[in-house]
This record gives structure tokens, C-alpha cells and sequence, in this order.
């Protein structure tokens, strides 16, 4: 005890109590900004940033180049092999001697490190995902100095995979094909630092999120969470509250806690009593039953509603702090029974009582290295995924938990949030001191991010359920029962075990793909976690025909399915070279991290397109690029819909599908991939389509056996009166050969029905000069209330054998209308797959990648940074599918 009996006695009757904003009980001190780096052998030094990593520091100082640039990421291996350290000196602007307890916060250390104060270890790092607290009164002077000294993340997880001598966990490296490094799955930090198949290898090393000194007389207030919960019964809100304090006091404390929250008439007020020692405080209230809970909806439902709440702790002598947040309230439900007709169980979701259609995407860092992350891209980002009508984003379990930023604004944009834990494509040690990480780890994530109504399901793992029993690795039969214990230990008995104590709010399912209900009853791990009966499943098939749907399961629920594409060449030229610009170039096949993916592109295009036949290799280059989008966007267009078809049917025992999240929504690097954003946010054609395929209200067009089918699907939450539009065109000119509507008909909410069958042979029959290879059919939904689909069309051949199909002429004339610039197109000729490009300009077009059947349309471009008539008009390129031929 530093404080004498007078000083003490002062102390507690001049301050305030419980520190948190409270100036004269305590303070506090935010060690961001400038720090100093150097190598391990001090050979380099440099000043460094915090929050940051080093590869940013070198990059900043001019050491390194773009570390995305050609094959940087193999030049830079160096920098992730070394053992980086950290340094700040500081003085602490108050009298330290003044304060009861001092510790050093860390919300985020990237990732083995040992820490010292002035020189004394006061402890060590090795995860990630936690939150560190370091008490450093007996050490902590007015002058300071701090040191972090990492050790390589690639030789430390290597140091620990060698130490598990009983029997080896699997897999020790990725492909080859991946350039990466190994033993990941040893080290809880971010997998896909290491490689993965979409992105580079840069195992980074930092501080990569906020550092401060906090100084508390008397008690602090460490954390501070809550969850809303609805009784059915009663028909009544409530918030579990939950704060934990640090009482330093050698004597209880008592005092009252007022919860308000104005909009809702709800004020109510608690004794409390915190004896010394750690404490947690929970406290249930009330919502006023006499007042309307506006709830939470997802995007498209309703709207997001949130209430201003405080909670003021009133202690002795009339000290108090104040905590303000807002506070949401919906409930979710995962819905796992018995069907009429089909084995297996269903597997949706209800939110506060209505079953929803999952319609999105999967969500994988922004960035290698997290400092460039800023809340402008991740504003851009998920703006991009609800212009797009998606209403959910899966936060894949290789990535990251993400900044806080990222679940504020998933509240406000309504995107409901599939949380991974962050394990994947992987087995994982269960030795005591991983476990001991792992659940501090599961337990501070769950209480930074629990009270955000976006986040609806907790998962386990990413695939690691179907790495086991579909038996990735090549386990010997006698030596999978080891596994299967680690497995049961690792998410059973710790991860649920922890999630069912901290957060009763949302389910929890143990992996994805998983069997659900059917998993659990076989022991935790189901001998076909992919049977489309139960659950969720992963489904990709880049061999057979994507334009053909009975390729795709008829599965409940679809949470990662995709097609490679490259990304646009004004993308790829930032980090390229001229020798870099062909398919085949060094660069290219350095660039595809998934074994024989450039390969599978041009399968899936030749079965319904030629490759482009350019005498100018760069023009070859670039018409390869953007056929690759549209083979993604029309793979990706025929399963999407495919799925969302399916929700209420069930054929031959399957169906019911309600979700549907295609693998990926954005890109971590210039390169490959399954995204249908590119890196810095640029849409590809496949969201363009994506902005049509998740519609609200969607006419689906297929064919089984010469039948033409379409379907109307709503996911609208209330019936609507609706008629179909059915055209059929030809090739060879711009005025529709024949055209048909239904009566109006009523479109139930949130279905999806057969609105119209005809055979294809009676259908070009009664419309004159027709043929498969000839024409194309379109078809659109109008309602009563001038709300209409998005024209949809079917493809009676491919395009690779269309007659009459000339090279389109198309003009642009550019016009500004405010912040937005209007492109007013003319066509000589049908146009599929009409694609408009202004480069490297940030922004959008309010569509592309269209089919154009009329000989004049207006599109508007929304930029994301001021640009002019005359910037636009120079960038501006428009290509569609005859051009390349």
C-alpha cells in the first residue's frame, strides 16, 4: 500500500468512486501514435505507428515497396522471419504516486510477445484475439520506458507444432500452390496471414489495436455489456446487464445503479454492494410493458431502430459514473424440425418471429494488414453488400474478429452478421496453455460484441467438422478417435460450454457445413456433414456446366458456394508490370493461389463462350479478364437463383432452402478470386448481378427437359398484386419478336411459386421466326403499386452458337445531374453482357454487365470521390460480349 491512514481517509472522502470518466479517481493515458522499431539484431530502426504492424512502418518509411506489388509477398518474407521490437518512452502527465492501481491495457497485440516496463517483464502475448491487462503500480514511474519484443510468428508456431511430440496435428503446411507458411493452426492469430487460397502469405507483427495506461483509486470499471431478451410468455422486454469492476478499496462499497432509457418510459434503479476484488455486477430490468418496442430488423424487413440508453452508478458520498450506449432489441431463433415430406429437419432463421431468407455473402479481412482497414473502406464495403440487397455477411472463421466499427455498422445498415470463432480448414492442439487462450479469448469476444443485434449466430469453426469426417488429412482409422476428442474438447467443452453461459441470446452451431440437431446427435461430428437434409452446406463443382442447376444441391441452407474471376485490369496495373499482362505470364500464375484455377475459368467458359481472338496480347489479356467476370457472374446468377427458388418446395424429399451466401464478398489483394468486390471496393459484374439475383421480389427463369419454367420469389414481408411480362427477342434486332402478360395475381410474402410453364419448342413456334440459337427470352414483374422486378432473361443456347448476333456499336453521352453523372447509352445492336468501365475512378454504376435489348438506356454513376464530366469521358471504356471476338 502506497497511501498512508490521512492520505487514504482523504482520498475516499474528497473522490469520486469507480473511475471510468471520472477525472479526479482516475486517469488515464493512450500510448497510440509514434513508437520506435527496430530489428532483432538492431541492425534497422525506425519509427512506427500504433495502432500498426511493421510491414506498414517499413512501407511508410520507404524500405519496403507496396507489399503487394508483382512478388513482393515472397521479397518480404524477411520482415515476418525476424524478431521485431517495439519501444516507446513516455512520462505520465499526472502525479503516479497519487493512484491506488496502475495497468497497462493492450486491446489488441499482433501476436508472441514479451513485455517489459523500465526494463522488468511485467508479462507475455500470444493471442490475438484477447485483451491483455497488465498490473504495473510496483513498477510504473513518472518516466517510462516500454518495450514489446515479438518473436516471429512463423517460428514460434513452428517452436510449438515441435513440442507436440504425442502425435502430429494436422495439416502442418498449405498447398503449395499458396506460397505460405506452416503450422498456423499452433498460433491463435489471424489463419489467413499464413496464405490461404484467395490471398498472400504476410504473417504480420504488431500493436495492432489501442494501447493506454489506466491509473484507479478506490474501483474501475472494466467491461460493460448487455443482451436484450423477450419473454413469450409474459410478452415483455428485458436487458441483462453485466459490468465487472476492479475494487481496489480495502473496504466495501455500496451505492445505486439507475438504468434509463428515455424513448421507452423505462427508469430503474438497483443497490448494489461490490466487495474488494474482481466483481460483476448483473442486473436485469424491465422495458416498460405499456410502451411500443420498436424492434431491430434486417434490411429489407423494417427498419433499425435503436434507443439511447444510461446507466449512471450513484456510490457513497454521492459519487457516480455514466455509461451511455444504445440498445437494440429482436430475437432469433434457429429453426431445426421436422418437415412434411422430406427427411431430415428444416434450418432457418427467425427474426423476432418471422422466418427469413438469407441472402449474402461471406466476409474475409479487407486488408493484410489490419492499420489500413478505415472506417471509410468498411462503410464502402458494406454499403456496397446492401446496395446489392444482401441482408447477411458471414464473418468467416480464418479472418479476424472485427473492429468494433464494423458491428456498428452492420447495426445501422441492418446486415445480419454469421459470427465464426476464429478456427478453420484445420485441426488445433487442446495442450493446457491453448486452452487457457482460446477461452479467454471466446469470452472477451463474446462480451465486446454480444450486445450488437447484427451478429445472429455464433459458429464454431470454419469446415473443420467436414475436414474430420470427410478425412482431409489422411488420419489412420485407429487414430481418429484422438481427434474427434480434441474436437469435442476444443468447441464443446470449452467454446459452447462458453457461449451458452455468457450469451443466451443467439444460437450456436459447432460448425459450418454442419448437420445441425443431427450432428449433435451423432456425437458432435455427423459421419456426412454435407447432407443436404440437415444443416448447412459448402457446395463447389468447377468441372461441371454452372448454367446447368440440377448440379447443385437442393440443400436447406447455402453458406458458401462460388466461382473464380480476375479482377479488373485497372485493378491488377497498380501492382503489375507490363511483362505481367498476359494469362499465362509468371505474375498471373503467381497471383492464383487455388490449384489449377485459371485452368477452371476458362473450362467453365468455353462451355458457353469462345475465348477471345485479339491479335494484341494486352487486348487478349483484357478480354480474358472480363470474360472470366462473366462466367463468375453467370455461375454465380443460375445457383443463386436456383436457391432461392427452392424455399418453399420440396422435390423428391429436398428443399426448403432459406439461405443462400456465396463465397466472397471482398478481396484482401489484387489477384484471383471467388469476390465479387475487388480490393479498394471496385464492384465486379458478378455484384451488379448480385444487386438483381437478391431482389426483393424476382421473376426466375430455367429449364428441365425442353419446359420452361419462371418463378416469382418475394421477400417481401407483405402480399402484393403482381402480373408477368414474358418477351422474346431476337439476336439480330433491337425490337422485341413477341411479348405476353398474365393477369394480375396475388404474390404471397415471402414465397416462391410457379407463375408460368410452356414448352420451348410451342413457345418459339407462336412467336414466329424463332429458334434456340436465334433468340432470348426476358420476363419481368410489375405489381399494382409500380413496384417491379429487375428484367431477368434465359438463355436458349450459348452464346457461343447465338445466330444473328452482330458486334454492337454502343455510345456513351455523359451528363452531370448533382452528385451523380448520368451515361445515356445507344446500341446498333443487342448487347449481352454490356460492360462500362471509368478504370481506377471510385464508384458505381447503377447497373452493368446488362443485357441490352433496347437501342437506348440511361445508366447513373455514383462516384465515392469528386470526379468531373471530362475525367469520366477519358476513362470511360464500354465492352460487351461481340467486342472480343
Amino acid at each position: 500500500m502506497r497511501f498512508g491512514p490521512l492520505l487514504l481517509l482523504l482520498l475516499l472522502l474528497l473522490l469520486p468512486l469507480c473511475g471510468a470518466g471520472s477525472p479526479a479517481l482516475s486517469r488515464s493515458l493512450s500510448l497510440r501514435g509514434g513508437w520506435r522499431i527496430r530489428s532483432g539484431n538492431g541492425s534497422l530502426e525506425l519509427p512506427g505507428e500504433v495502432p500498426g504492424c511493421v510491414h506498414s512502418a517499413l512501407r511508410r518509411r520507404g524500405f519496403i515497396q507496396d507489399p503487394y506489388y508483382r512478388f513482393n509477398d515472397l521479397n518480404y518474407r524477411w520482415i515476418s522471419l525476424d524478431n521485431w521490437t517495439y519501444s516507446k518512452n513516455f512520462k505520465i502527465p499526472f502525479n503516479i504516486s497519487n493512484w491506488q492501481k496502475v495497468n497497462l491495457i493492450f486491446e489488441g497485440v499482433d501476436t508472441v510477445a514479451k513485455v517489459l516496463l523500465n526494463n522488468v517483464p511485467i508479462g507475455k502475448t500470444d493471442n490475438m484475439f484477447k485483451r491483455y491487462s497488465f498490473d504495473i503500480t510496483s513498477v510504473v514511474s513518472n518516466v517510462n520506458s516500454l518495450e514489446l519484443r515479438f518473436q516471429s510468428p512463423v517460428l514460434y508456431a513452428a517452436q510449438q507444432s515441435k513440442a507436440h511430440t504425442s502425435y502430429s496435428v494436422p495439416p502442418d503446411c498449405p498447398p503449395l500452390v499458396q506460397k505460405g507458411q506452416c503450422h498456423v493452426n499452433f498460433i491463435r492469430k489471424e489463419q489467413s496471414s499464413f496464405s490461404w487460397d484467395w490471398g498472400p502469405s504476410f504473417p504480420t507483427q504488431g500493436i495492432w489495436k489501442d494501447v493506454r495506461i489506466e491509473a484507479y483509486n478506490i474501483c474501475h470499471l472494466n467491461y460493460f455489456t448487455f443482451s436484450p431478451i423477450y419473454d413469450n410468455h409474459t410478452q415483455v422486454w428485458s436487458l441483462e446487464i453485466e459490468s465487472s469492476f476492479d475494487v481496489v478499496s480495502p473496504k466495501p462499497i455500496s451505492g445505486q445503479v439507475i438504468v434509463s432509457i428515455p424513448k421507452l418510459q423505462t427508469q430503474q434503479t438497483y443497490s448494489i454492494e461490490l466487495q474488494p476484488g474482481e466483481r460483476i455486477v448483473e442486473l436485469f430490468v424491465k422495458i416498460n410493458k405499456n410502451v411500443t418496442v420498436e424492434t431491430w430488423w434486417p434490411r429489407g424487413h423494417g427498419h433499425q431502430t435503436g434507443y439511447n440508453m444510461t446507466i449512471l452508478f450513484k456510490l457513497v458520498r454521492g459519487l457516480s459514473i455514466e455509461k451511455s450506449t444504445k440498445v437494440y432489441f429482436r430475437t432469433v431463433e434457429l429453426i431445426e424440425e421436422p418437415i412434411e415430406g422430406s427427411q431430415g429437419l428444416s434450418f432457418y432463421f427467425k427474426i423476432n418471429g418471422l422466418p427469413i431468407f438469407l441472402k449474402g455473402s461471406n466476409w474475409i479481412p479487407a486488408d493484410s494488414f489490419q492499420d489500413r482497414v478505415t472506417s471509410d473502406l468498411l462503410r464502402l464495403l458494406l454499403q456496397s453488400a446492401v446496395d446489392a440487397n444482401m441482408n447477411t455477411l458471414r464473418v468467416w472463421g480464418g479472418g479476424i474478429y472485427e473492429q468494433d466499427e464494423f458491428y456498428r455498422l452492420c447495426d445501422e445498415l441492418g446486415i445480419m452478421v454469421w459470427q465464426d470463432f476464429m478456427f478453420a480448414c484445420a485441426l488445433y492442439p487442446t495442450g493446457r496453455d491453448f486452452m487457457n487462450s482460446v477461452r479467454a479469448e471466446v469470452a472477451h469476444q463474446i462480451r465486446r460484441l454480444k450486445y450488437h443485434p447484427s451478429i445472429i449466430v455464433w459458429g464454431g469453426n470454419n469446415e473443420n467438422e467436414a475436414a474430420l469426417m470427410m478425412n482431409w488429412y489422411n488420419i489412420r482409422a485407429s487414430e481418429l478417435h484422438t481427434y474427434i476428442n480434441d474436437y469435442v474438447v476444443l468447441y464443446v467443452k470449452n467454446i459452447r460450454k462458453i457461449v451458452l453461459a455468457e450469451d443466451s441470446s443467439r444460437p450456436f452451431i459447432i460448425s459450418s457445413p454442419t448437420n445441425g440437431a443431427e450432428s449433435i446427435k451423432e456425437g458432435w461430428l455427423s459421419v456426412n456433414p454435407y447432407d443436404s437434409n440437415f444443416g448447412d452446406v459448402h457446395f463447389y463443382d468447377y468441372i461441371n456446366d454452372c448454367w446447368n442447376w440440377k448440379v447443385f444441391p437442393k440443400a436447406r441452407f447455402v453458406s458458401e458456394y462460388g466461382y473464380q474471376s480476375w479482377p479488373s485490369f485497372s485493378t491488377l496495373e497498380k501492382v503489375s508490370s507490363k511483362e505481367d499482362w498476359s494469362y499465362n505470364s509468371k505474375f498471373s500464375l503467381h497471383r492464383q493461389h487455388h490449384a489449377g484455377g485459371n485452368d477452371e475459368m476458362l473450362l467453365q467458359i468455353g462451355f458457353h463462350f469462345k475465348l477471345p481472338e485479339s491479335t494484341d496480347p494486352l487486348q487478349t489479356f483484357k478480354d480474358t479478364i472480363y470474360l472470366t467476370q462473366v462466367m463468375q457472374a453467370q455461375c454465380v446468377k443460375v445457383e443463386t437463383e436456383f436457391y432461392r427458388r427452392s424455399r418453399s418446395e420440396i422435390v423428391r424429399g429436398q428443399g426448403y432452402t432459406m439461405g443462400a451466401l456465396y463465397w466472397q464478398l471482398n478481396d484482401i489483394w489484387q489477384a484471383p478470386s471467388w469476390a465479387s468486390l475487388e480490393y479498394g471496393g471496385k464492384w465486379k459484374m458478378l455484384h451488379y448481378f448480385a444487386r438483381h439475383f437478391f431482389a426483393p421480389l424476382l421473376p426466375v427463369g430455367f429449364e428441365d427437359q425442353d419446359l420452361f419454367f419462371i418463378y416469382g420469389v418475394s421477400d417481401l414481408s407483405s402480399d402484393c398484386k403482381a402480373k408477368l411480362t414474358v418477351r422474346i427477342h431476337t439476336w439480330s434486332s433491337l425490337e422485341p419478336l413477341c411479348s405476353s402478360e398474365t393477369e394480375y395475381f396475388v404474390m404471397k410474402a415471402g414465397k416462391a411459386v410457379l407463375l408460368y410453364e410452356e414448352f420451348v419448342p410451342i413457345l418459339l413456334e407462336n412467336c414466329g421466326n424463332c429458334t434456340r440459337r436465334s433468340c432470348v427470352v426476358s420476363f419481368y414483374l410489375s405489381t399494382d403499386s409500380q413496384l417491379s422486378s429487375p428484367t431477368n432473361y434465359h438463355f436458349l443456347s450459348s452464346l457461343s452458337e447465338t445466330v444473328g448476333l452482330h458486334k454492337a456499336h454502343i455510345t456513351a453521352v455523359i451528363s452531370q445531374q448533382g452528385n451523380t453523372f448520368a451515361f445515356d447509352l445507344e446500341t446498333s445492336a443487342v448487347a449481352p453482357f454490356v460492360w462500362l468501365d471509368v478504370g481506377s475512378i471510385p464508384g458505381r454504376f447503377s447497373d452493368n454487365g446488362f443485357l441490352m435489348t433496347e437501342r437506348t438506356r440511361t445508366v447513373l454513376f455514383y462516384p465515392w470521390q469528386p470526379t468531373s464530366k471530362s475525367e469520366l469521358e477519358q476513362s470511360f471504356r464500354v465492352t460487351s460480349l461481340m467486342d472480343i471476338y
